[in-house]
């Protein structure tokens, strides 16, 4: 089920059109009602993110209870929002995150982690959608930033978290990474 928009409160999630911004490819983006072609390690976490929002509000950190999310734990990143200027910075990278990356960047800059997330105006657009209107995200395709060389496809999903129910202050996200032969990494 798509999140619906009670979830999102008006005033923490305007309209693109209404706020006059363009997330460019995703400014009219919504999660589909059918998401069966997703992997089932995404397809849960956004189902586990919908499941642990509060009434009218959005999730925040404090509503995620890691031991619910074992399944995918190792593919989590969660980022904090910096804003004034917008800016993420990695607050905790799963194992399998680290391994793709070849070291820790817990505590680093996102744009200094993968410069791609600044440059790339796919990447720029889908992270300010989320944090700007509250907006989860999935897609499926090449890598768009530099990882580990075997990776051919990534699938992830970007949800926003609120500590407040309203105004975004991370993003948490899973990944999952195909080799060339279509196999799980």
């Amino acid at each position: 089920m798509p999140l619906p928009d009670a979830i999102i409160p008006a005033s923490a999630a305007p309209e693109a059109a209404a706020t006059g911004a363009d997330y460019g490819v995703w400014t009219d983006y919504r999660i589909p009602d059918d998401r069966s072609e997703w992997h089932p390690l995404a397809r849960q976490f956004y189902d586990y993110w919908l499941s642990v929002a509060p009434p009218g509000c959005l999730p925040g950190r404090q509503h995620v209870a890691p031991e619910m999310m074992a399944p995918w734990l190792s593919r989590l990143w969660l980022l904090d929002i910096c804003r004034g200027p917008l800016r993420f910075r990695c607050r905790l990278a799963g194992s399998d995150m680290v391994r793709s990356l070849g070291r820790e960047v817990t505590g680093a800059w996102l744009d200094d982690v993968h410069p791609q997330s600044v440059s790339n105006p796919i990447s720029r657009d889908r992270f300010r959608i989320v944090a700007e209107l509250a907006r989860p995200t999935w897609r499926r395709g090449k890598p768009h930033w530099a990882r580990d060389p075997e990776y051919m496809v990534v699938e992830s999903c970007l949800v926003p978290l609120a500590a407040d129910g309203f105004t975004v202050d991370k993003v948490m996200a899973v990944s999952v990474a195909f080799g060339s032969n279509g196999r799980l990494f």
